[in-house]
């Protein structure tokens, strides 16, 4: 239980030494680690030479999501801001359930960057990965990721101004190196007439839509949340966290989209001689360091072995960074224990840190691949974000005179369209993904339900049922939309275009009973000056 205002007041609080600089480039660095790596590559694989295209469509989209939670970030300006928001919607209930699929949701990207650095390095160190059985890891690439992982982990138990100067070196150089290849492999390319006829086509357009959680798109634009997770250590977070999650979004759209533009001109037509989906060439499991390699650019391809390290092991490390704050807000909300809160001497959650590393190796268990890892993230990733589109819709309607230091233009549209999208990510990700995601999700739901009404023996009038009741039809109706569907193992009894229009409508369906479920007015008005600590701003109100 809490203790008094005045132990509270005592109490060791997250030091606030983040710069806007500092956030943006945390979100930057969060947004260009494994994805550049790989994912041009797999987009070519699954888009043709539509896949710049996936990257322009993934930074609308993503756009739209970040834009909801600019506005949002302002709001609750504490560390692990994504927590407390459900709290201030839907109240207890949803944000106790909200809190831990987060952690799910980012607990396993460090295990993913870690996966990326062995996939590279097995170029030149054989053994760490099997090619054989779809790239999955071998026992000494598991070693080599656990390391990596406790590595991650112990620089994070430093104070976050040391972890953020140290993000701040490598954020540099992950913007330098991929703007650098793209170009050389443009310039190499014209220069030595490597690709004498036009690359074939013959690719759908689908392509561009299944190429966003396929290919890892999605999933390298995500990393905008991470000015929103470090709020709490920021001195002036209503001006600095929607700036930074605005800005890392575009920063990141144009490196991505110079590095697509890139990766084509220096395909051969010899390379897709057996199509785009068996896209191939020597050294392709490090695909930029292979192309270079293949353009006589030995130069370029021992950069690109060297960033292996430092972009996936700098978004893995900013991953725990930001992982922990989102374990310290369920903490501080009760949604989980409150030693989740604890700081060590300097001023950092050290025991959510350290859930961060121990968990994330279990991850590399079940999904000892890239790819494989990269869909589970995108697709529980978009589920929790698409709760931010609905707290905005709801915060508007109950606190309509709230000081928005960020009022995002158009929201009534803007908003629905965002959770619209994040709806038609996990459609796209397909119905086996969906299916294990759903599974691991009820079964969480009733692991906890059980433990409140039969352990803890809590009163049910506070379980929030009404607030909770709308994530029925929303998971439900997905999940059936996603069977019918004809992406991912569907049964196919509905079209590419079908199951779009349908999942859109069920959207806007679901949000009409999220905001007949939400907290009235006044419960929303004592959350936010609770959890967010902005007593004035309750006066405000």
């Amino acid at each position: 239980m809490p203790g008094s205002p005045a132990q509270a007041a005592a109490a060791p609080s997250l030091r606030r030494d983040a710069t806007v600089t500092g956030l943006l480039f945390a979100s930057t660095t969060s947004m260009i680690g494994s994805g550049w790596l790989f994912g041009a590559f797999h987009a070519a694989r699954i888009a043709g030479p539509l896949a710049v295209w996936s990257w322009v469509a993934g930074a609308v989209i993503v756009m739209l999501i970040a834009l909801c939670f600019a506005e949002l970030g302002a709001l609750f300006p504490k560390s692990g801001a994504l927590v407390h928001m459900s709290h201030a919607s839907h109240g207890e209930g949803l944000g106790r359930i909200w809190g831990w699929m987060l952690f799910l949701a980012y607990v396993p990207v460090s295990a993913v960057e870690a996966e990326a650095v062995v996939t590279y390095a097995n170029n030149y160190l054989p053994g760490l990965v099997s090619a054989q059985h779809g790239g999955v890891l071998s026992a000494a690439g598991f070693a080599v990721c656990v390391l990596l992982l406790l590595v991650m982990t112990a620089v994070n138990l430093l104070a976050v101004r040391l972890v953020l100067e140290l993000n701040a070196a490598i954020t540099a150089w992950k913007i330098a190196v991929p703007v650098v290849t793209a170009l050389a492999l443009v310039l190499a390319t014209l220069h030595q007439r490597t690709a004498p006829g036009p690359l074939p086509g013959g690719v759908p357009a689908t392509g561009i839509f299944l190429a966003l959680p396929g290919a890892g798109i999605v999933f390298s634009f995500l990393g905008f949340r991470a000015a929103i997770d470090l709020a709490g250590e920021t001195a002036h977070p209503r001006r600095n966290v929607p700036l930074a999650v605005i800005g890392s979004v575009i920063l990141g759209a144009m490196v991505y989209v110079l590095l697509q533009i890139g990766f084509l001109a220096a395909l051969r037509p010899a390379d897709l001689a057996h199509g785009w989906a068996r896209l191939n060439y020597s050294g392709a499991t490090g695909p930029f360091a292979g192309l270079a390699a293949m353009l006589g650019m030995s130069w370029l391809a021992f950069i690109l072995y060297v960033d292996a390290y430092v972009s996936p092991g700098g978004t893995g490390l900013l991953n725990v960074t930001t992982g922990a704050r989102v374990l310290y807000a369920i903490g501080d909300t009760r949604a989980g224990p409150a030693w989740l809160t604890g700081l060590n001497r300097a001023r950092v959650p050290a025991r959510a840190v350290l859930i961060m590393g121990g968990v994330g190796v279990v991850f590399l268990l079940p999904f000892p691949a890239w790819q494989l890892l990269v869909n589970y993230i995108t697709s529980i990733t978009v589920l929790t974000y698409g709760l931010g589109p609905v707290t905005l819709l709801v915060l508007r309607r109950n606190v309509p005179e709230a000081a928005r230091h960020f009022r995002l233009p158009a929201a009534q549209i803007i908003a629905p369209a965002a959770f619209a999208c994040s709806n038609l990510i996990m459609l796209w990700t397909g119905f086996a993904t969906n299916s294990v995601l759903m599974g691991i999700v009820l079964a969480g739901f009733l692991a906890y339900a059980a433990w409140y009404h039969l352990v803890a023996r809590r009163p049910a009038a506070a379980f929030g049922w009404r607030e909770i009741a709308w994530l029925l039809p929303w998971f439900g109706g997905m999940w059936v939309i996603s069977a019918l569907s004809d992406v991912g193992g569907g049964l196919g009894w509905l079209g590419f275009w079908a199951a779009v229009g349908l999942t859109v409508i069920w959207s806007l369906v679901v949000i009409a009973i999220a905001l007949r479920c939400a907290l009235p007015p006044a419960q929303t008005i004592a959350m936010m000056a609770r959890l967010a600590d902005l007593p004035a701003a309750a006066e405000a109100l």
